[in-house]
Formats: C-alpha cells, sequence, structure tokens
C-alpha cells in the first residue's frame, strides 16, 4: 500500500480537498478526507486527477500510428505520460481496407509489452464516410459498409494477431448500408461515432435508434446546424444518448461554440486531440496515413490545398485551452478523463474512486503535468526531462514539491 495526499483533487466530479488517496496492487482502495500525515507523497500545491484519456489521436512525437513500428509505439507509450495521458485509443483514418488490416496486426503484437500510455484498442475513422465531407481523408478510398466490409471489420474481434483491437469506428450513417452497419457493429461491442457525415438530423436519431453513442469531432466535417434542420450537431447536442467529441486547440472550433456546446450537453462533452504525427514536433512536413500535412508557425497541420489535417495538439493543452476560456475546471476535467472512458464503457478509468485503475496525474497550478503514474508506477516526472519517463519505479519513493 501506498498513499498520496494533495490539497485539491477531482472526486467525483467536483475539485475538493485536502484528500488522500490509498494505492494498492495498481488501483485506488481508499480515498480519505484531509491530508493523511503519514502519506508517503504529499502534494502542497496543484491539482491531483486522473489520468486524462484521449480516444482519438492518429499519432505524435513523430509517429503516425497507422504505419508504426513496434519501436515507435514504444516510443509513444513512454512520452504520453509527459502530456498527462495514460491511457489512448490510436486512430486509423481512411486508407485501404488490407492497409488498415496490417497496421491492426502490428499493433496487436505490441500492445501488450507497452509501459506507459495504455493503448485502449484502435478507432477506425473510415473508409465508411461521405464523399461529400471527406476532411483530409483520401476520396479515393471512401467506401459503402457493405455486409462483406463491414464482416472485415468484425472478424478483426476475433482474428489472432487483432483480437479485440477495434473498440470504435465512425462511420456516415446516410451511406447506403449504414444503418445495419451501425447495429451490426454496436451489438458486437463495437462503439459506433457518427462523423464525416452529410446526415440529416433524423438520420443522426435514426443512428442513434441502431446503437451509436458518439459524435466524430462535433462540427468539423458534417452537415453544420441550422435552424430549420439540425444536421450532425444539432441532433447530437439535442439528444442526451450522444457523447461528442470536441477538438479544444481553438482552430477547429471557435472559442464561442465550444462554450455553446459545453452549455448544450453537459457532461456529454470528450475532449479529443484528433493529434497526428505532428503534435509535440516543430514546423514541418509529417504524414498521415500517407497523406503529405505541413505544420505551420500557427501551430495547424494543412495539407497541400489547405485543409486542416488533424491537430498539433494535446490533451493537457486542450484542457488549459478550455479553462483558459472561462470554463469550469472541474467539468474541462472531467471532459478529458472519466467522460472519454466512460464512452467506451472504461468505468475503471478516468475517475479516482476505489477500485478504479491508478492512473493518476499532478498538475501544476497552471495545469501542467508535474507527475504521472500509471496503474500505481511513477511513469513522468518533471525535471527529469519533459519527453523522458521515469521508468516504472513503485510509486513510493517521497516526493516534495519545490
Amino acid at each position: 500500500m501506498t498513499s498520496i495526499s494533495a490539497q485539491r483533487a477531482l472526486i467525483g466530479g467536483r475539485l475538493v480537498g485536502p484528500t488522500t488517496v490509498v494505492i494498492g496492487d495498481g488501483v485506488v482502495t481508499e480515498v480519505l478526507d484531509g491530508a493523511a500525515p503519514e502519506a508517503e507523497i504529499a502534494l502542497a500545491t496543484g491539482v491531483l486527477a486522473p489520468g486524462l484519456v484521449d480516444i482519438q489521436t492518429n499519432g505524435c512525437f513523430g509517429v503516425d500510428f497507422i504505419t508504426a513500428t513496434d519501436d515507435d509505439w514504444r516510443r509513444v507509450s513512454d512520452r504520453l505520460p509527459s502530456t498527462g495521458v495514460t491511457a489512448f485509443q490510436p486512430t486509423y483514418i481512411t486508407a485501404p481496407l488490407d492497409v488498415l488490416l496490417a497496421g491492426l496486426e502490428r499493433a496487436g503484437a505490441v500492445f501488450g509489452s507497452l509501459s506507459g500510455a495504455q493503448p485502449l484498442g484502435v478507432h477506425l475513422e473510415g473508409p465508411f464516410l461521405s464523399p461529400h465531407k471527406p476532411g483530409v481523408h483520401d476520396p479515393r478510398y471512401l467506401v459503402t459498409p457493405t455486409p462483406e466490409r463491414v464482416g472485415a471489420v468484425l472478424e478483426t474481434l476475433t482474428a489472432d494477431g487483432t483480437r479485440g483491437l477495434v473498440t470504435m469506428v465512425t462511420l456516415a450513417p446516410e451511406l447506403d448500408g449504414g444503418p445495419e452497419a451501425v447495429r451490426h457493429l454496436a451489438k458486437a461491442g463495437v462503439r459506433v461515432s457518427l462523423g464525416h457525415t452529410d446526415a440529416l438530423a433524423e438520420q443522426v436519431l435514426a443512428a442513434a435508434d441502431e446503437g451509436a453513442t458518439l459524435v466524430t469531432h462535433i462540427f468539423n466535417a458534417q452537415r453544420p446546424l441550422n435552424h430549420r434542420e439540425p444536421g450532425v450537431p444539432g441532433a447530437a447536442l439535442y439528444d442526451t444518448r450522444f457523447t461528442c467529441g470536441l477538438i479544444a486547440d481553438l482552430h477547429h472550433v471557435a472559442p464561442e461554440i465550444c462554450t455553446l456546446v459545453w452549455r448544450a450537453a453537459p457532461g456529454r462533452v470528450a475532449l479529443v486531440t484528433d493529434a497526428i504525427a505532428a503534435a509535440g514536433m516543430p514546423p514541418g512536413e509529417y504524414e498521415l496515413s500517407g497523406i503529405k500535412v505541413f505544420l505551420g508557425e500557427d501551430g495547424v497541420p494543412r495539407d497541400a490545398a489547405g485543409v486542416i489535417g488533424g491537430s498539433a495538439l494535446t490533451l493537457d493543452r486542450a484542457v488549459r485551452n478550455m479553462i483558459g476560456i472561462g470554463l469550469d475546471e472541474a467539468s474541462v476535467l472531467e471532459a478529458a478523463t472519466r467522460v472519454p472512458a466512460d464512452a467506451l464503457g472504461r468505468t475503471d478509468l478516468g475517475r479516482i474512486e476505489p477500485g478504479a485503475r491508478a492512473d493518476l496525474v499532478w498538475f501544476d497550478d497552471g495545469y501542467h503535468p508535474l507527475r504521472t503514474w500509471i496503474a500505481g508506477r511513477s511513469v513522468f516526472e518533471t525535471g527529469s526531462g519533459a519527453d523522458t519517463p521515469t521508468g516504472p519505479q513503485e510509486l513510493a519513493r517521497e516526493h516534495q514539491p519545490a
């Protein structure tokens, strides 16, 4: 057993404190009122929060997930805790189906050996997307969700090397075969998100009836909100069955609209990065599923035609951005922890409560990560090098903040 006391902590959706978190065998065993004097680690400043959970990220630190090698996956897993992320759902965007399946096979071979931030499964963002709302996706590879193609995805849930890896699929429900695809994927336990879609509001609501539960990067690459036709964002904000993914870089969605989304869907907004290989890297040329993307001095990746291609955002910066525009700190932290975890059915993550995995991040008062733990192991500490993990030592070493 070990324990951490904190002056402020996110417990039960509220910032409270002082409090003491007791950890044993990698999980939280107790949450106590007050700062226990015998706690091994005493945090005199900042906020103790659950580890951040990013459910849409295409890559980072120079790595594009769809082509990642074993060493690439290890580098990302080791470096993500410096951003406060302890769990992530890598995203593969549209590509030929054989390329997607090969990427899944490579991921399946390495996921179990990663010791840093833990992958939650793979999100397939495509290829079942609307040619009218492709964004940066290559239209040549967009296809309709025929039973055979959906079957190929479902086979990865049982195939050797890729068993259970596909945890989420983004699709356009208005395509031929769309409603049936939603139904079959949802029944198989795959989370279905609506995105890159020109669906009418009635088609969005019908997809929810079939089992869709998320909307991918709300307001981006989808039929817009209109006062007579609510479109995708209108339907998603209206229907409480949906969790709304929000890219909070303040470029994809204006601050005013971020605030409106927050007010319209309280407790249903999941902050996502939609990051690409450029995240955590200097300006230059990067690749997103074979597409050349240029990261400019403004920090926004764009393809050769000027279309935004993902982001260079990290999830801790998304938290700072949302707090910076005046949103409630506790609700912002929830949107980066509990809400995305719940959207994937992972009630063991994104919260500090008995039985939850002891994934924790200590933020300074400006919400920059100071230290990160995964299953009770200290894996990052500021001062050891922002991109260098501290290693898998047990969480028993006393740390006195400066």
